[in-house]
């Protein structure tokens, strides 16, 4: 239970200050209050001199009398803590410092984190430290302020509490992979996804999955993950490449089975009355390039790429946005069902497709060009496509 001398501060992954089991609003989370209690519960322990707090406060503002900004917004701050039943006086000023007052401890979690990983870093026992180290990870949840990223001294603190998670985590998947613990790497892996996303952890899930030999699981994970990077930020992964791929097919291993039991897994669910190419993942597209380019020097067979880019009025690629979004599923499917059976698909990006054309010519890549642009553009439509093709070369002749 809480005690009623303590103010809890959730700093990471959001941010909310609770008062005797209450939580304090004081309007949006990037408001001048919110912003102010962020500064000085954060540094409560020291507080923060008045001209750094007014920087802090006003980076953005183009007033000539910050003193008086600061004034207002420490007047109006003081009515809402009031308000929400806290003793009058909690926000002081001492020799030119703006303080929190000693009466209140303030309990936030990014400095309990900090704390939790300093204390990891001086147990000397490995087990010990890793459990310590662990303890620090779950206790943290987040970007720090996330709703006030933008402003500097937020970004400085976020980053540094992010290589703090990093390091920490760094140290547990060494541990973990030393001891051959992947039920605890798969655990850490899946936890760092979460709370960090987009930051590559799930590789280390991967590796774990490999380690308790769950290869379908890993691949599974593997291209999920692509589809997820390609949809959030429009590019594949940092790890993206044959590396990993290559490391889970590799060890992916079956039990004793007969021809008609394999033919329908590597079949998979793919429909055979479905009309129209191919789509696929970027690393399955990059693998049928790479057989197609081994194909190719023996066999004689034509294959052309083509890149099909989504452009402005003005013919620049378009970037994030609503309208893209509905652009390229329209463009997904107006490049399916323009293709053959026998075509291969993938979305390199938001704004990109890749087609393989297998055994064409030069002319019929023209020919494929028209349909999507029928399928594709509408009345008075400004946004256009643009294409790029190339014959793929054959190799090891």
């Amino acid at each position: 239970m809480t005690e009623k001398h303590e103010l809890i501060v959730r700093t990471l992954g959001d941010f909310t200050i609770t008062w005797q089991g209450h939580q304090i609003s004081g309007g949006s989370r990037d408001s001048q209050f919110a912003r102010l209690m962020g500064i000085l519960l954060h540094y409560s322990e020291t507080g923060v001199e008045r001209g750094r707090l007014e920087d802090m406060l006003f980076e953005d503002s183009s007033s000539m009398d910050p003193h008086h900004m600061l004034r207002t917004v420490i007047y109006n701050a003081k009515k809402k803590l009031e308000k929400a039943g806290l003793p009058s006086g909690c926000i002081e000023f001492r020799n030119g410092v703006y303080g929190w007052t000693k009466d209140i401890t303030v309990v936030e979690d990014a400095r309990e984190f900090e704390r939790m990983v300093q204390e990891a870093d001086l147990e000397d026992d490995p087990a010990k430290r890793m459990d310590l180290y662990l303890h620090a990870v779950c206790n943290y949840h987040g970007e720090f302020l996330p709703d006030q990223t933008r402003h500097i001294w937020v970004m400085q603190e976020d980053r540094r509490y992010r290589q703090m998670f990093v390091n920490c985590m760094e140290e547990m998947v060494d541990y973990y992979r030393g001891s051959n613990d992947f039920r605890s790497m798969r655990k850490v892996g899946k936890y760092a996804s979460m709370v960090s996303p987009l930051s590559d952890w799930e590789t280390v899930t991967m590796e774990a999955l490999m380690g308790l030999n769950q290869y379908e699981e890993a691949r599974d994970l593997y291209d999920n993950t692509v589809d997820y990077y390609m949809e959030e930020l429009g590019v594949k992964p940092a790890f993206t490449g044959t590396s990993v791929l290559e490391q889970i097919a590799s060890q992916m291993e079956n039990d004793y089975s007969l021809m008609d039991e394999i033919q329908p897994f590597l079949s998979g669910e793919e429909n055979t009355e479905i009309k129209g190419g191919y789509m696929c993942s970027l690393p399955v597209f990059q693998g049928i390039y790479q057989a197609m380019e081994r194909m190719i020097g023996r066999g004689g067979q034509s294959v052309y790429l083509i890149l099909c880019t989504i452009v402005t009025g003005k013919g620049n690629p378009m970037k994030d946005g609503a309208v893209l979004n509905r652009l390229s599923e329209r463009l997904s499917e107006a490049i399916i069902t323009s293709v053959r059976h026998s075509d291969i698909v993938c979305r390199y990006n938001k704004s990109q497709y890749l087609i393989m054309l297998i055994n064409t010519t030069r002319e019929d890549c023209s020919i494929v060009e028209d349909r999507i642009n029928r399928k594709f553009k509408t009345e008075g439509q400004r946004t256009g496509l643009r294409y790029n093709i190339s014959n793929v070369e054959g190799k090891f002749l």
